[in-house]
């Protein structure tokens, strides 16, 4: 008995404390089994997406003598994976594919050379990969150039960002569907200068679009990063904003979750490539200094980013571990402030190169080009557990019902915190409003075991003013919201 009593009091010591786990990450999978090249998108285009436990990935592949897109999926969070599907099956080049899911609808689009020049197709899926609607074609047309298209999804909203030479230099131009890709509206050119403006990367959060690039608009040799935000779906945008004044910055990748919105990008300001990044917190109004991500005497670049709440990942290929290039991952839980260490997640036996990264959940997913196997295949790592941090498992103990607590102590200045109960396992969202019902910030978004927890926010990690907020609690078949107050 004395036994068995010890033991529970250890378990509740352990289970009790702040967990801090670094990634899991599983052993890599190779995707394909080609005799040509394989190759993710160079253009920071996201090549993976995910839903739940279904992921989704799409590249560019060799094997029949001219580029075609492929697409394969897992269904199982990325233990097993489908047949490769052909996406394209024309005799010229189909390239650089960019992938977003919203529920059961996967959307891709590719750079196409069917109409004697690069053009813009699209193509969707309603069932979640298993069948294919005919390709769609958005734009281009033989008298000008254009080049990686980018995409992504919230809801029935889809956009796509690319750049454009219609005008005479290069600009970046977007498109969007309000109906889940059935149809799209015109061609909104977002930049208008006398300098080139390239690698656009895009994000989308609810109503929010939000946009990163690299313009040379200051003057050669000049290269810097802007973004640029509409607040209604793409109806509108804000003017440009010049997030880095450096020599060489250059393919930004963007991440938002809400008003939560994180840039990262190559910068050769120190005579090396190394990756940089900067977030805001209120949708892009403000942003936070520079922060430099790497420092070593070799190569970083191609950098991907992912957020989730306060939660941020971001993976990159680094030249540090000798004559080849390995895939690298980093990781903040409290929006950027904080990183953890470097993680590398390929073997050291060939090059890795253009990695993209999704979250799901607690999940997250890579997916990148891997010459281990002597040519370029396509590769894939996972970390189905994530990082939990500022969660707190009160009591694995199963409760007699779903519960969201008041929060302790109400009025609260700079912290608090939010207890909960799930009767049963399953996935669950926390996440804070304002007065006027617009959410502020996600504090839990993933699967959790049922029992009790405790999350500890403080209000360091967002910029929240005093005032009345509320916090809502859903889980599958519960829902439920309590009031709370800042006071400064």
């Amino acid at each position: 008995m004395f036994l068995k009593i010890f033991l529970y009091a250890v378990i509740c010591l352990i289970i009790t404390g702040n967990s801090y786990t670094e990634a899991q990450w599983q052993s890599d999978q190779r995707l394909t089994n080609s005799s040509g090249i394989s190759h993710t998108s160079f253009n920071n285009s996201k090549c993976i997406a995910a839903n739940g436990n279904n992921v989704h990935a799409v590249w560019s592949d060799q094997r029949n003598m001219n580029y075609e897109v492929y697409y394969k999926r897992s269904v199982d969070g990325g233990q097993n994976w489908s047949a490769d599907q052909l996406l394209t099956n024309i005799p010229l080049t189909s390239e650089l594919p960019s992938i977003a899911v919203s529920g059961s609808d996967v959307h891709v689009v590719w750079l196409d050379f069917r109409e004697s020049n690069y053009s813009i197709y699209y193509k969707r899926s309603s069932d979640g990969g298993s069948s294919w609607e005919q390709d769609i074609f958005l734009t281009g047309n033989s008298g000008f150039l254009l080049y990686r298209p980018s995409i992504d999804v919230s809801g029935s909203e889809v956009h796509l960002v690319w750049e454009d030479i219609r005008e005479g230099n290069w600009e970046i131009f977007h498109k969007r569907s309000s109906d889940g890709g059935l149809n799209w509206g015109a061609d909104t050119r977002l930049t208008n200068n006398t300098a080139y403006s390239e690698f656009s990367s895009i994000s989308v959060s609810g109503s929010k679009v939000y946009v990163a690039w690299t313009d040379g608009r200051s003057g050669f040799p000049n290269s810097e990063i802007y973004f640029k935000v509409s607040t209604d779906n793409g109806q509108s945008w804000g003017a440009d904003t010049r997030l880095v004044n450096s020599i060489s910055a250059r393919y930004p990748s963007v991440s938002s979750d809400g008003s939560r919105v994180h840039v990262v990008w190559e910068d050769e300001r120190d005579s090396n490539f190394e990756i940089y990044t900067m977030q805001s917190v209120d949708g892009g109004i403000n942003w936070s200094a520079e922060r430099r991500l790497t420092n070593n005497s070799e190569i970083q670049r191609n950098a991907s980013v992912s957020v989730s709440g306060n939660h941020v990942h971001v993976v990159w290929d680094d030249g540090r571990d000798g004559n080849n290039v390995m895939i690298y991952y980093k990781f903040s839980s409290d929006g950027g402030l904080t990183w953890g260490a470097d993680t590398r997640l390929t073997d050291l036996t060939g090059n890795a190169l253009s990695p993209s990264i999704a979250v799901s959940g607690p999940a997250l997913y890579v997916i990148m080009a891997d010459t281990r196997d002597g040519d370029w295949e396509i590769y894939f790592n996972g970390n189905p557990n994530g990082n939990t941090v500022g969660i707190q498992n009160y009591s694995s103990e199963i409760p007699e019902k779903f519960e969201l607590s008041q929060n302790y102590p109400n009025p609260f200045n700079p912290g608090t915190v939010i207890r909960y109960s799930l009767i049963e396992n399953g996935f669950v969202t926390l996440k804070i409003y304002d007065i006027l019902g617009n959410e502020v910030a996600t504090l839990v978004s993933e699967n959790q075991n049922r029992g009790t927890y405790n999350y500890q926010l403080s209000t360091v990690n967002y910029q929240l003013s005093s005032g009345i907020y509320f916090y809502t609690l859903r889980t599958s078949g519960f829902t439920e919201t309590k009031k709370m107050i800042l006071a400064k």
